[in-house]
């Protein structure tokens, strides 16, 4: 089987001339849930903005062994279930149903086909009976468990999350993590949570000025308190 994501010597540069990515080069296995820490600005989010060829810089991405290129793209964006920071930047239809319908209708799909997978969908992040709600009515903890619905209508591979705890109360974060670790789907989550990523996450990736520095156990990194504080990281009190 091949791997989740294979990235190999990427690198990428936006046109203002900021290197964000220097030669990073990692994999994540079928059904790994890793942690992606470091500082603002050390080119996580742009890393994950690469794995569904939003941004392509220089080097190689793979997804499910599909090289990342414009031929790809249509299926390479089903396989890689991007949830941004802000759910309202994925929320924008008239009801629940439509957002989470969105994807399925773009790739072709029937009525009865769509449908299924948004009941699916909902009832994978335990928000069935929402169908018929206005997404932007519900509370940031709902309306980042429809953003991650919307994805999951797409029957993805990965799910690669920015921030997903931002924002929450303590409850709807709890929330969250409950759902995220039921989830069976390779996982990239860009967050400052440390205490959700020594929960959830076994494999933790340190990113600083857009190159990789660390990469291993998370229970053997977060006890690098040298290591987190030299990048950017607060170690969690014990």
């Amino acid at each position: 089987m091949p791997e989740a994501v294979w990235v190999q010597r990427l690198s990428y540069a936006y046109p203002d001339g900021q290197q964000a990515l220097k030669d990073v080069s990692f994999a994540l296995r079928p059904g790994e849930k890793v942690a992606l820490v470091g500082p603002n600005g050390a080119g996580k989010s742009t890393l994950l903005l690469h794995l569904n060829g939003i941004l392509r810089g220089d080097g190689e991405v793979q997804v499910g062994g599909l090289r990342v290129e414009e031929k790809t793209l249509g299926r390479v964006r089903a396989l890689v279930g991007l949830v941004f920071q802000s759910p309202d930047d994925q929320l924008f239809s008239p009801t629940v149903f439509d957002d989470v319908a969105f994807g399925p209708i773009y790739q072709g799909l029937g009525r009865a086909e769509v449908e299924r997978r948004v009941d699916e969908a909902l009832q994978a992040v335990h928000m069935q009976g929402y169908a018929g709600r206005v997404s932007h009515h519900l509370s940031v903890g709902e309306k980042k468990r429809i953003a991650i619905a919307t994805v999951l209508a797409m029957k993805p591979m990965v799910l690669a999350l920015d921030e997903p705890s931002a924002g929450l109360d303590p409850r709807a974060r709890r929330g969250l993590m409950k759902l995220l670790a039921e989830l069976p789907q390779a996982m990239l989550v860009a967050t400052h949570d440390l205490a959700l990523v020594a929960e959830l996450l076994p494999r933790m990736i340190v990113m600083d000025e857009g190159k990789i520095v660390a990469d291993g156990d998370t229970q053997v990194l977060l006890r690098d308190e040298a290591l987190l504080r030299q990048h950017g990281l607060e170690p969690l009190l014990r």
